[in-house]
Order: structure tokens, then sequence, then C-alpha cells
């Protein structure tokens, strides 16, 4: 028998999966409690909360997954046949790293065709993954299948974990802050497949932090705070007439519109802290062809005291010219010069004043830092061997950035895997800035986090250029919320710096036509959901 509810007239049937009454303790420290929720077929569930409140906890109890030596209770029941499809928030955490994108995926192809004839097999498995990475939003499939996860971005590996869930044929799909790091063009793009998922009748469960997403595309609401659901009800209404007051600050804590209307402070020093010069960087794929150019750039200046914002596409080549100016990333022509002094292209060749000056925050929080020790003594570790600090001021240092940032001290003695998403982001964060650096290289650091938290750490950042001469910030970000915190705006599209200037002028007249198409996809705030293919509007509902 079918069921009606009130979120709409479109018909839902029995769950495919029901959560029941979860409690989940690890160590003592309650991360779930009371959670219960139904992923029925044909709709979309939204699980909403800043970082740390459950939403990820409860989004792998369908997996039937759940953190070392922890205490369960409750009732996870999944009713439809076949796995539970799963996109993490983190993709480099389940793409191996020693393998290339074609192996990850034809395994699973080549699966589910065994009982063809043996030359048709291979044909039939690899007409699966192309049509597999292209229902993921990845069309240029077949360059992809020579590359590793690591020469991916991180919008890229988003989509090749998505890409593993529909080869899987999963009749509910797990997507955990699924549209983390990706430009507001591919998540429209995103926003789209997940809405073609559901509408194909699968249950799809979306674990987000990004409101524009969820109001998009969910038709039920559950909000979490500290482990408990505080409010649920039909998408519209909780939009409408929030009842609780998390709920309500949730939806005041997102970014506001930037103040474009005055210039963007004083005129560029003379003298840049940091300058690249006719820098063109390549990525080996070890085939016959050798190499594919990342990024071309002539000529980038980041001067002392300011903040420049990289804003592109996935895959535009962002995180490629980080890692180039962080010595990351060698395979480059071209020069980065600091303070006017060529830096040597490898990390490894740098001197220890030259790695302090230059610090990287990465995406991925969680794979920064080791699994087995406290996340203090990694924090603190930075000013001991890259000042020479004694441990026991180091890690008083660290303690003091740490709390700064929102991180107390019984939480950073616990382990990394203790702490959430944005938690471990606060503390990479702090690591960096425990080698007083000259410049700051954070990339997508705001990404995965919620609004109440995302908002705190741009404080973070503009707070410290302001209290910091000497501190200059790169921000590679495909936000353009985030990026009009910066001075300077450049834009990347294929590898190449279409534009490049003042922020408030690259925000408001923008002069090529990929950064106003950029402009153009952004979702408006306070002007209504942003519609397209593939999206509901509220009519559909």
């Amino acid at each position: 028998m079918k069921r009606y509810d009130d979120a709409g007239g479109r018909s839902a049937g029995e769950p495919l999966a029901e959560i029941e009454d979860l409690r989940v303790e690890v160590g003592g420290r309650v991360i779930v409690d009371g959670v219960g929720l139904r992923a029925l077929p044909g709709r979309v569930t939204a699980l909403v909360g800043a970082s740390g409140s459950g939403k990820t906890t409860t989004g792998l109890a369908l997996l039937g997954e759940f953190p070392a030596g922890a205490r369960v209770t409750g009732r996870v029941h999944v009713a439809a046949g076949g796995p539970v499809g799963y996109v993490p928030q983190h993709p480099a955490a389940v793409l191996n790293p020693a393998r290339r994108v074609s192996a990850l995926l034809t395994d699973i192809a080549r699966a589910q065709v065994r009982d063809l004839p043996r030359p048709a097999r291979r044909a039939a498995a690899r007409e699966r993954v192309l049509r597999a990475l292209a229902d993921a939003q990845l069309p240029d499939g077949e360059a992809l299948l020579r590359r590793y996860p690591h020469q991916l971005s991180g919008g890229q590996q988003q989509r090749v974990v998505l890409a593993q869930a529909l080869l899987l044929g999963a009749r509910v799909v797990v997507a955990d802050e699924p549209t983390t790091g990706q430009d507001a063009l591919t998540k429209s793009r995103v926003v789209d497949q997940l809405a073609a998922v559901a509408a194909r009748g699968f249950a799809v469960v979306l674990l987000s932090h990004d409101l524009d997403v969820v109001r998009a595309l969910a038709d039920e609401i559950h909000v979490m705070r500290d482990g408990r659901i505080v409010e649920s009800g039909p998408a519209q209404r909780v939009w409408r007439a929030p009842r609780h007051e998390w709920t309500r600050e949730l939806l005041r804590s997102r970014p506001p519109l930037p103040d474009t209307t005055e210039p963007d402070g004083p005129e560029d020093p003379a003298d840049p802290v940091l300058r690249v010069r006719n820098l063109t960087a390549r990525h080996r794929d070890g085939s016959r062809r050798g190499a594919t150019v990342a990024v071309r750039a002539p000529e980038l200046t980041l001067y002392t005291g300011q903040c420049l914002a990289v804003v592109g596409r996935s895959g535009s080549g962002k995180t490629t010219l980080a890692r180039c100016l962080a010595g990351l990333h060698r395979d480059h022509d071209g020069e980065v010069l600091l303070d006017g002094a060529p830096l040597p292209r490898s990390l490894r060749d740098r001197r220890r004043e030259q790695l302090a000056a230059v610090q990287y925050v990465f995406q991925d929080a969680r794979a920064a830092f080791d699994e087995h020790r406290p996340v203090l003594s990694q924090v603190a570790r930075t000013a001991v061997r890259l000042r020479g600090a004694d441990t026991g001021a180091a890690e008083v240092e660290a303690l003091t950035t740490l709390a700064r940032l929102g991180l107390p001290a019984e939480l950073v003695r616990r382990r990394p895997a203790q702490l959430s998403g944005g938690e471990l982001q606060r503390a990479a964060l702090a690591r960096a800035l425990l080698a007083r650096p000259r410049v700051l290289l954070c990339d997508e650091i705001t990404s995965g986090l919620d609004t109440v938290t995302r908002r705190g750490i741009l404080d973070v950042l503009t707070g410290l250029l302001d209290g910091d001469d000497d501190l200059s910030l790169v921000l590679i970000t495909h936000d353009l919320d985030t990026a009009a915190v910066a001075h300077r705006v450049a834009v990347l599209d294929d590898g190449q710096i279409v534009e490049q200037g003042p922020t408030h002028r690259i925000l408001t007249a923008p002069r090529h036509p990929f950064t106003a198409s950029l402009m153009a996809t952004a979702a408006p705030r306070g002007r209504g959901t942003p519609t397209g293919p593939g999206r509901r509007t509220d009519r559909d509902r």
C-alpha cells in the first residue's frame, strides 16, 4: 500500500531503511542519542546540523558501521535488497591510492557482467563504468580513468565515489556532504544528479551543512544538535516556521552578502611576500602521452598583510597551484618567490625557515593527522620541529591557539577519530599557525563545515590578518561567500588564470564569461530556492 504524507502529494511507499531509537556511545561520550528516521523510496531525507552533531554516525549506521569500541543500542533495518551506497565527506579515505580510477570502478562492473560471454564482458564493463562516471557528472571519464586518486581534485574524488555507489546498484544512498569542496556550477549538477537518483525510486539520505543544497533537495528534514534530533518535519515547514532555537540559529548563520560597495583596503604594498612567475604545472599519468598540463600561471602576486582568494571549479587546478607554492608538487617550471628569493620546488629541499614561512592547511583534515597520536601532541610538534620550541612551551602555546579556535583541552587530548571533521579542520589550522608562517595556504578549509562553524573560521582568519602585519593568506575556494573576505581574487578555469583583480570589482563587474557564469550560478541570498533541470521546486512538493 502506498502512503501519502503532508510534505506534498507524491507517493512514498514503504521505507527502504529505518533507524529507531539509536544510541551510540564511545568511551563514555554519547555521540548519538535516541535518533530515528525513515528513508523512503523516491524521497530525500536530510540530516542537518553543526560539525560534530552526529550526522555522519547516524548515516554510517545504515551501513552497519560504527566507531571502534562503540556501545550501540536501538534498531537499524534495511529492507532494500543489496548494499547501501555511501558517498563520504572525505572521499580520499575510501579510494585506494595505489589503483587508478579504471581499476577502482572496473572490478565492480565486471562482477555485474560475469554471466555474459567472455568476449563481451570487457566492453560491457567499460560501458557501465563510463555511464556511471557520466551520471556522476564526470563526462571526461576516458581521461580520468588513467589517473590515480591523488591526481584528482576533491570534487572529482567525490564524484568518483558517487559513481561507485551508482555502479553497485544500491536502493539506498547515503550522501555525506556530497557537495563539499565543489564550485557553484558543479554543486548545481550534483544536486541535479541526486534529485535524479531519488526520482528513479532510490531513497537518498542527505547529510549536509549546506542549506542551499538541502533547500533544493530535501523532502523531510531532521535537525541535529549534540547527538539528538531537536526538530523534524516536512522541508517547507522547517524553512518557513522553524520551531527550535538551534534551527533558527543555523538559518541566521548563513553568510551575508558581501559588502562590495567600497574598495577592499589600501593600495598594494610595493614589495610582495609571494610571487609566481611563468609557472606551468603538470600531472604525469604513466601513459605514453606523458604529462598533462594542469596549471599555467604567468603572474600571480600576494602582498604582505593581504588575502588572495583563488576561485574556480573542481578540477580547475586550484589545489595544484597551491601545492606548487607549498613545495608539494615539484613537477613544474617557472618560479615561486618568497620575499624576492626563489623557493626550491620540493618540500624536501627547503630550509627549516622556509618550511615555517609557507604553511599548508589541507582540505581533508582527517587524512592530515596521524590516527594513533593525540591531536594536541601533533599540533604542538609544529613549534618544536620548525621553531625549535621546548616541548612544554609548545604544548602550552598549542592549547592557547586551539582554545582560540573553539577547541577545549579535554577534546584535543583525544585521538583524531574522536573529533568531528569541523573540529579537525580547526586543529589543522592551529597546527599551521604554530609555525608562525608568513604565508598561510588554506585549501577549501571551510567547505566541510556547517554555517555556524564556517562563519567562525572566516572570522578567525580575518582576525589573524588584522592582528598580524606579517601574515598573508591564500584562500583556495569554490565558494564566492568565502572569497568575499579576500582583498584580491584570481579566477582559474581549466588551469588558466582568466581574471584577477580587487575583490569588489571581480564580484560586482566580472570581465570574463567564466567569472560571470560562476556569479550567475551561485544561489542568490534571500531570493528563495535556486531551480534548474532535475531540481524540485515548491510546486513539485
